[in-house]
């Protein structure tokens, strides 16, 4: 029974400008954010774009008393970690302490009007206050021109926020994705042991310490300066140190006691502050924060630098951390915390986004909306006009135990060893950052394989995958799996070339005369192609025809078959009759076509089989045999086979003569070539009638096609 060929059908016409929306719209708008506008009244269309704008406008009318109820206990839960964190985290950005409750009031309140997420609680951030403060810090010293470090900080701030309010308005937060999962992994545990390390000031009570971040400077710094170790502040902090790490082991272990970490650096400040405050203890070696100005936000525009020879530094800083401080995904929420911090740059805040062990408390405290936000704000800002007074004799060393407790979380162990287990070069992107690389490599040295057939199927896959699959002699099936363009066509080319060249040499080697006539590619994993892939396909068919060899296309995409159908060099390529949708139905028509070929040979090696069936045939289109080989066991009166029984045997309709034989050794000696084809087959019946189907034994003839 002939085999139905489906040919590839060409895309739809389209124009330019078509293609040009499309494309657009797929790169910059994939969530299609205008498809809840359609076929509204403008009435309708005024409200929903408020509600987009201004999520607070939607949900705000539907909340209820029993919400809030579970909002402010995740509010108060959060800022008992914020009020904390804030002062600490300015500490780690060469700020004044007051700084970070200043940027746990502001910002928080801002987002919960513009942002979407009920679960992230935003604020200042270890990593994003270590780099901007050691940034600003090579150029500034923050310690004889205070004012003019903060003007930066809070003009990197500014940047920061106008550069991730660009990325949202301008639909490209789409970068971020650049940024695996084991870089991410890599840089956070990276940032966490840095952010530790620098901690260790605060930790041992050094006073002389090194303003670089590298490990190295780090660890000379301290141990060039064991003169100033404090034993006190040694002993003070490695007590709280311990009692926030077993806080933090209880609530990882019982997640429904995650109120024993939130509340223990709050926990923390208060005893450490009562005891120093009882013992005298800032005369004994423990350095204190010292008073706190009292107070709301003062406004700080007219601190922002604009111009002046600190530009350039403060876009740099901006630009760093506006990138650091991308912790989510979305265009919508890049819009909002850039505008946040955008106005917290003007309300003497520093750089802010939503923090990952604050944003945990809040889901597991059972917030609701974002109003968690709105109470944690205004519980920063009690304290920021009451108790003030209260923080002055908190110990430096405390707040240092709490930075350290928070960036334990970012080191991610078990996440590292199941990238080792699943990707080696995964973990070696972890280790280095080097995720772009790795995509450049997978670019331009994509993935591709030789497909093998499944005996027994029309089914091809990959032969060192599917140890069952076999090669077909004569064909050389490639997968490419990844678009064609100028980064890859040249390695695609000589990759083609040289599996080509080991073919031949491999059938040189088995003395075979069949060799490889046909280069099939599988497109279906090939999105997209530019000009220089479509130069690809027509060098590589001009190089093949050359060998004598045949190029054929499997399952081109609509793009694909498009450009090549504009080349005038590669036209040919793209006919109709020179596609396939399968690599079974091109293997089968291109068998069919080598069929009509009267001129072929086949090695056959020398080997024996021995038959106990009823009925055995041979069947050979051309009976006449070199000198030296010969068949050997019992025959009887040859049979003319008829052009059917040829036919679904794949011989040519030409004489053909059978030997039958029954319950006989069969061998065939010495290694040469026979004209045409070889068949062999077996029934059970006698004769003719017991022929009902061709089996071809790779003992004796390596495939079922001549060549």
């Amino acid at each position: 029974m002939e085999t139905e060929v489906h040919r590839v059908a060409p895309p739809p016409h389209r124009s330019t400008l078509q293609k040009l929306r499309t494309r657009l719209k797929e790169t910059f708008f994939p969530d299609d954010p205008l498809r809840q506008f359609k076929g509204q009244s403008w009435k309708v269309k005024s409200i929903l774009g408020a509600q987009y704008i201004f999520p607070i406008l939607e949900w705000g009318p539907k909340y209820s008393l029993k919400l809030l109820k579970s909002d402010i206990v995740s509010g108060l839960t959060i800022a008992s970690l914020a009020i904390p964190q804030g002062i600490s985290y300015a500490k780690l950005a060469n700020l004044p302490p007051i700084v970070g409750l200043y940027s746990s009031f502001v910002p928080p309140l801002i987002y919960a009007v513009l942002g979407s997420s009920r679960d992230l609680a935003v604020g200042p951030v270890s990593i994003a206050s270590l780099i901007m403060g050691s940034m600003l810090r090579q150029v500034v010293s923050p310690a004889k021109d205070p004012i003019l470090f903060l003007q930066l900080a809070f003009s990197s701030t500014f940047f920061a926020g106008l550069f991730q309010a660009s990325l949202g308005f301008l639909r490209l937060g789409f970068i971020i994705d650049f940024l695996s999962k084991a870089t991410l992994i890599g840089f956070m545990a990276g940032a966490a042991i840095i952010v530790s390390l620098q901690q260790l000031k605060s930790l041992l009570g050094i006073t002389h310490f090194t303003k670089k971040m590298g490990i190295v400077p780090v660890l000379t710094s301290i141990f060039h300066n064991t003169h100033e170790w404090s034993w006190q502040t040694i002993l003070m902090g490695f007590c709280f140190l311990v009692f926030l790490l077993l806080a933090r082991h209880i609530s990882m272990k019982k997640p429904k006691l995650f109120w024993v970490s939130a509340g223990a650096p709050l926990l923390s400040v208060i005893l450490s502050t009562l005891l120093v405050f009882a013992f005298k203890a800032q005369n004994h070696g423990i350095s204190v924060i010292g008073k706190l100005q009292e107070g709301l936000n003062p406004p700080s525009w007219n601190m922002l630098h604009f111009h002046g020879s600190y530009l350039g530094l403060v876009m740099k800083t901006g630009l760093v951390t506006g990138i650091i401080s991308l912790t989510v995904d979305g265009n919508k929420e890049m819009i909002a915390i850039g505008l946040m911090n955008i106005v917290g740059s003007s309300t003497s805040c520093y750089v802010t986004t939503g923090a990952f062990s604050r944003s945990a408390v809040n889901h597991n405290a059972g917030c609701k909306t974002a109003v968690s936000n709105i109470i944690m704000a205004v519980t920063v800002m009690v304290t920021l006009l009451f108790l003030m007074p209260l923080f002055q004799y908190t110990p430096n060393v405390v707040l240092g135990a709490i930075i350290v407790t928070a960036v334990v979380g970012l080191v991610d162990i078990p996440a590292a060893c199941q990238i080792w287990k699943i990707d080696k070069f995964d973990f070696l992107v972890m280790l280095c950052g080097i995720s772009v690389f790795k995509v450049l490599l997978q670019i331009t040295r994509p993935k591709t394989v030789i497909l093998g057939n499944i005996p027994g199927t029309d089914i091809y896959r990959n032969l060192h995958h599917y140890k069952e699959a076999v090669s077909v002699p004569g064909f050389l099936i490639l997968s490419i799996e990844a678009p064609i363009n100028f980064a890859n066509t040249t390695y695609l080319k000589e990759r083609i070339t040289r599996w080509i060249e080991e073919y031949e040499t491999e059938d040189a080697n088995a003395k075979k005369k069949s060799g490889v006539k046909f280069v099939i590619l599988d497109l279906s994993a090939v999105s997209a192609i530019d000009t220089n892939g479509v130069s690809f396909f027509k060098d590589l068919k001009m190089a093949l025809e050359k060998k004598n060899l045949e190029l054929v296309l499997v399952n081109p995409v609509g793009e694909v078959i498009e450009k090549l159908q504009r080349a005038d060099d590669a036209k040919e390529l793209a006919r109709p009759d020179c596609l396939f949708l399968t690599v079974g139905e091109a293997v089968t028509s291109l068998v069919s076509t080598v069929k009509s070929h009267s001129s072929n040979y086949i090695a056959i090696e020398r080997t024996s089989l021995r038959c106990h069936a009823k009925c055995f045939e041979v069947v050979c289109s051309d009976p006449d045999w070199e000198t030296g080989n010969s068949i050997t066991g019992s025959q009887k009166d040859p049979l003319l086979l008829d052009e059917s029984s040829c036919q679904n045997y794949g011989v040519p309709p030409a004489a053909a003569t059978a030997a039958v034989r029954q319950d006989c050794s069969l061998e065939f000696s010495g290694s040469s070539s026979v004209n045409r084809h070889v068949v062999l087959a077996w029934g059970g019946g006698e004769g003719r009638s017991g022929i009902t189907s061709a089996l071809l034994l790779s003992a004796f003839v390596m495939n079922p096609i001549p060549f």
